[in-house]
């Protein structure tokens, strides 16, 4: 791993740090932190052969679990992220969760409720590909909830993630950074290939005009959440190799610090013989 520290030098130079108000805007989001892609695609090997040997320990273990959240905006590559950072894990150990809108059921409960569902068991790697930010997201950009509503779920959520931190849950959030400008050419190439026209929804144009809004939810929501117990980055996104290195870096910081370890025998295998 001393190899990698010298990719991605400084992984708190992308952390959010909490109060501190910042503008998406300002962030550059085609980033590739001065090395090329084979440099990055040999970090990303190195960092997934790390992250299946740190996961066989967490689920030997059996005391811990980590969650992972992403959240982005439409194209980008949430999907991608996770199953470039994630191949070669062992899949009985990380569990990955997409959350769409809620049901009647779920709409019956606390917006905090379908989460909680889903949050990894001890041993266990869970993905949020969204998760319960939405409600401080869509629900204010649209109005689904009155600003007094969304406006008391940060402390909320904030009580949640140090309530799973308590219980044995560390918590890494990552937001994909992308403009704009990218977001047209990516819906763009959608548009212009049959073969993605399954992946183009006419209503994420509707969420594009909502552009601006949705970057001062997001700046708004990663500012007060943005915590020692789970905080947030802001992951530079157009670049993908450098993304996809980024999260796998930061995830293999935190299980790392997690010092995952197996539980000793409780027998002494020197007096063990098999026949």
């Amino acid at each position: 791993m001393a190899k990698l520290d010298k990719l991605i030098q400084d992984l708190d130079a992308y952390r959010v740090k909490p109060m501190r108000r910042f503008k998406l805007a300002a962030i550059d989001s085609h980033v590739d932190g001065g090395m090329d892609k084979d440099q990055a695609v040999a970090g990303l090997t190195a960092c997934r052969e790390k992250l299946a040997k740190l996961q066989v320990k967490l689920y030997a273990q059996g005391t811990q679990a980590l969650l992972v959240v992403f959240q982005a905006m439409d194209t980008a590559g949430k999907d991608s992220t996770i199953r470039e950072v994630f191949t070669g894990i062992n899949p009985q150990g990380v569990n990955v969760h997409g959350f769409k809108g809620p049901s009647s059921i779920e709409l019956s409960h606390d917006y905090l409720w379908r989460i909680h569902a889903h949050t990894p068991e001890r041993g266990k790697i869970g993905v949020f590909n969204r998760s319960h930010y939405e409600d401080v997201l869509i629900a204010r950009v649209k109005e689904l909830v009155p600003a007094a509503v969304w406006r008391r779920r940060y402390d909320h959520i904030n009580a949640f993630e140090a309530l799973l931190h308590d219980e044995g849950t560390r918590i890494v959030k990552f937001y994909l950074h992308i403009s704009k400008d990218y977001q047209k050419e990516r819906l763009q190439r959608r548009l212009d290939d049959p073969e993605k026209h399954w992946k183009f929804d006419p209503n994420d144009l509707v969420e594009r005009a909502r552009w601006d809004s949705y970057m001062k939810a997001y700046e708004e929501a990663m500012m007060r959440c943005s915590t020692e117990v789970a905080p947030w980055y802001i992951v530079p996104a157009e670049t993908r190799w450098f993304r996809d290195l980024l999260v796998a870096q930061v995830l293999v910081k935190m299980l790392e610090s997690m010092k995952p370890a197996p539980p000793k025998a409780k027998f002494d295998p020197s007096t063990i013989v098999i026949e």
